[in-house]
């Protein structure tokens, strides 16, 4: 069996840069979730896509989570939240006792569509927050949706967990709304192993979430806490390989990048395959390639395919309304990601791939269709 190529796995950096900032947490016995990799991590990220604050969290759904609270959602508020996505995107609208209203995606950016969210304003005037994904480092149409967050004063988080390294108009996905995240799992185009990022320019929020992240711990000489906490801080040893990873951030958007171009100029000649869209206003990362087949070769004889020579590969999110936790609640839209879902696939985009082993994924491909 040859080697076993994956969807998207860790990359540590070649020049060693993350065992430079651990070592340093291990040296100076510095591996609680507090440190100095902790407060650089947040300051060069910050720094990295324009925010003016940020707090280091154990994973980008403990972020999402403090992002809602922070905006005030509470027991019943409604959050318009993107259908296409994963899980962790709307898990935490249900932590807060809050209800999710799903919205569709737009065969343009594959995200929230604005037409679908300016119908749901319509329809539900008493939302209390909008949460817009950024799926597979493609960036929503991000004018549309703000210009209809501040018409209807409503706050805007963005869940920019796949496109860290997104440009929108020239401006960082992520920093568009009131609170952005990210989140380094070890798919990601970065990884810390595990974790996330809260952003804002709100430096004050930032601060208030830091503090719900440490069990919301009063200033106090004893053991006292006024508020409900959560214990969600990034710990020291972890924040180091974030930095580190975010050094090479920028070399790992070029070879996503070039994975991507690599299947769209050896595929694109197929009967019945499209690529995910690139608009003329965005930057994406390229986090995974993705294509939607419309002819006789389905999704599941590329993936069966690809896995019968040890490669993975992973069919399009399931939209949450389709889900049997989530689909009792409401629906707004058609079935744009009801069809993304049905025709989608996600091919390997490892960034540690040769061209040998982008080679062997086209080949199988190209069987199929003889």
């Amino acid at each position: 069996m040859a080697d076993r190529i994956f969807l998207s796995s860790p990359h540590m950096s070649d020049e060693g840069y993350e065992m430079e900032y651990v070592q340093q947490a291990f040296d100076t016995n510095w591996i609680a979730p507090l440190g100095e990799n902790v407060n650089e991590f947040e300051k060069e990220l910050a720094a990295k896509v324009g925010s003016q604050s940020a707090a280091a969290l154990t994973s980008g759904t403990a972020a999402i989570h403090l992002a809602l609270k922070a905006a005030g959602v509470g027991e019943g508020d409604l959050v318009f939240c993107s259908t296409l996505t994963f899980s962790a995107t709307a898990n935490p609208i249900i932590y807060q006792h809050a209800i999710p209203v799903f919205i569709d995606s737009d065969d343009k950016t594959w995200n929230m569509c604005p037409k679908a969210l300016e119908e749901a304003f319509q329809q539900y005037p008493n939302v209390k927050a909008v949460l817009v994904v950024h799926l597979y480092g493609l960036s929503a149409d991000m004018d549309k949706i703000v210009a209809l967050c501040k018409k209807h004063n409503v706050a805007l988080i963005e869940d920019a967990a796949e496109s860290l390294g997104t440009y929108y108009k020239g401006q960082h996905t992520g920093t568009f709304g009131d609170y952005g995240i990210f989140s380094f799992n070890g798919n990601k185009i970065i990884t810390t192993s595990g974790g996330g990022m809260l952003v804002s320019d709100n430096e004050e929020k930032i601060a208030k979430a830091r503090f719900w992240a440490t069990q919301s711990r009063d200033q106090a000489r004893h053991y006292q806490h006024s508020e409900l906490g959560f214990n969600y801080r990034m710990s020291n040893v972890v924040a180091g390989i974030g930095r580190g990873q975010l050094k090479v951030l920028n070399q790992r958007v070029e070879k996503k990048r070039y994975i991507y171009e690599f299947y769209k100029r050896k595929l694109q000649h197929l009967e019945g395959i499209a690529f995910m869209p690139n608009n003329e206003w965005d930057e994406p990362n390229y986090w995974l390639s993705s294509i939607i087949l419309n002819g006789n070769i389905r999704p599941i004889h590329v993936m069966e395919a690809l896995e019968a020579e040890n490669i993975e590969s992973r069919p399009v999110w399931k939209p949450m309304h389709m889900q049997p936790f989530f689909e009792k609640y409401d629906f707004v839209g058609t079935d744009v990601s009801e069809k993304l879902f049905e025709n989608g696939i996600c091919l390997p985009s490892d960034t540690k791939m040769t061209d040998g082993d982008l080679a062997r994924v086209v080949e199988i491909m190209k069987e199929l269709w003889k």
